[in-house]
């Protein structure tokens, strides 16, 4: 008993979470591994299902495998399952069940949900999860009936509801998952509907409400449209996400004008460039050629794979609001200005202290994985392997296609990756370490020479 007791002591609200998606990564894998997850004649070793189980639970949608023509309906449900509950955290759907059987929150669930969540307080977590079940619901539902309304035509009315369901939520939680590899090609994505607008917006439209972040959701539905009332996390959050969307647009547009948007009209050239933008911060799905991609444009993908989507949210990457810190830190330093100030605020430091941790963490992580592959398998082109290490780490899934030349030793460093990108780079490493009290002793200060 007392061991047990030690045990749970032990476990703190970041090794809890660690151990949930672990456990849930576990279950997905011997779900795939069932005969009945497997369409015949094909077959599935444990490395293909866990590498699949983490992709999905992590929301990434890096596959080696095709998900329409390896995996029947039991396993894309399988996958669906794991690329919801990974998409809201596992313990927010677990909260939510209990909601809905009535079942008391306890203190420690609650602390444990804001962890999860990266909520600013404890308060109030219990009323911004039944938000998020019904904002969830109803987005995912819209997303569904309008993707529908192209893929019934297609494909039938069973399958294009299913289709559109599948798609909406894949989209929503930023996982990249798609089911189009039996009509339009293998890893396909969504190349064939490249000029489609209501395809792409919808999808872009899911992407963008899924990774703006919950904590954004409760200041819009509580301010409206008042800028002045929002929190000072949701204005840096909709002017990064604006800023990066509209310069992405443009960028991809001019580096892939005379490459792959070349001889399309002007309004899939910017459908084109405008989901490219899109889908680079956590998403996974693509409706170009993401292997025909300019250098430039690869380079520019993996800037804003590294970034991702806002905190809190279902996306993945060092978070827009770290970025934003740390360039307006650099920006304070370089003006000589007392403390970072962004929008008539003041951020304190240990704001900037973690905004730090979280990017040298994910570098020294990312530079170490592409180190290791290179050395692992000397044949592959380093700007591919930096180009699948960032989408990894990222939780993006977008690849120029060397996902299944890997080996296994490679696929375990992008199942690691995944993991600890879903996780969150720091989270992981305090996973490992206890959280010591320091004593009010500091060593003596002695200058040395920087840059």
């Amino acid at each position: 008993m007392n061991v047990l007791k030690r045990i749970q002591n032990g476990l703190t609200y970041v090794r809890i979470i660690a151990m949930g998606y672990l456990l849930v990564i576990v279950l997905g894998t011997l779900l795939l591994l069932l005969p009945a997850a497997t369409v015949p004649g094909e077959k599935t070793d444990f490395l293909t299902a866990f590498f699949t189980a983490t992709s999905a639970t992590c929301v990434t949608g890096l596959v080696v495998v095709d998900t329409a023509s390896h995996w029947t309906v039991f396993g894309q449900l399988t996958i669906l399952l794991m690329i919801q509950v990974g998409g809201l955290g596992f313990m927010t759907m677990g909260v939510m069940m209990a909601l809905l059987l009535r079942k008391r929150i306890s203190l420690r669930m609650r602390g444990i949900l804001q962890e999860s969540m990266n909520y600013l307080q404890m308060g109030g977590i219990v009323r911004l999860v039944r938000m998020v079940y019904r904002g969830t619901v109803l987005v995912e539902a819209i997303g569904a009936v309008l993707l529908s309304i192209r893929f019934v035509p297609v494909f039938g009315v069973s399958k294009g509801i299913y289709f559109g369901i599948f798609h909406s939520i894949s989209a929503f939680c930023n996982a990249g998952f798609d089911l189009l590899g039996t009509w339009s090609g293998k890893y396909s994505s969504l190349t064939a509907f490249h000029g489609d607008i209501l395809i792409n917006v919808v999808i872009m439209a899911l992407i963008i409400i899924g990774g703006i972040g919950f904590l954004v959701w409760s200041d819009l539905k509580t301010n409206g449209l008042h800028w002045n009332k929002y929190m000072l996390h949701t204005k840096i959050t909709l002017f990064s996400t604006a800023l990066l969307l509209v310069a992405g647009t443009i960028l991809f547009w001019i580096f892939e004008g005379d490459n792959l948007l070349c001889g399309m009209s002007i309004k899939d050239q910017f459908l084109g460039a405008a989901f490219s933008s899109v889908t680079a911060r956590t998403a996974g799905f693509n409706t170009i050629d993401t292997e025909g991609l300019t250098t430039a444009s690869k380079l520019l993908t993996s800037l804003f794979m590294f970034i991702g989507g806002s905190p809190g949210s279902t996306a993945g990457g060092v978070k827009t609001v770290t970025a934003m810190v740390l360039i307006m830190y650099v920006w304070s330093n370089l003006r000589d200005s007392r403390g970072v100030n962004i929008f008539k605020r003041r951020l304190d430091d240990d704001t900037i202290r973690k905004a730090s941790n979280v990017v040298v963490i994910s570098l020294l992580m990312a530079v170490t994985a592409v180190i290791f592959i290179c050395y692992m398998q000397p044949l592959l082109s380093v700007e591919d392997v930096i180009f699948e290490v960032l989408s990894a780490i990222g939780t993006v899934g977008m690849s120029t296609g060397i996902t299944r030349d890997l080996t296994a030793a490679s696929r375990i460093v992008i199942i690691l990756l995944m993991y600890c990108g879903r996780l969150g780079s720091m989270s992981f490493a305090l996973s490992f370490t206890e959280r010591k009290k320091t004593a009010p002793v500091q060593l003596p200060v002695e200058k040395i020479i920087i840059g």
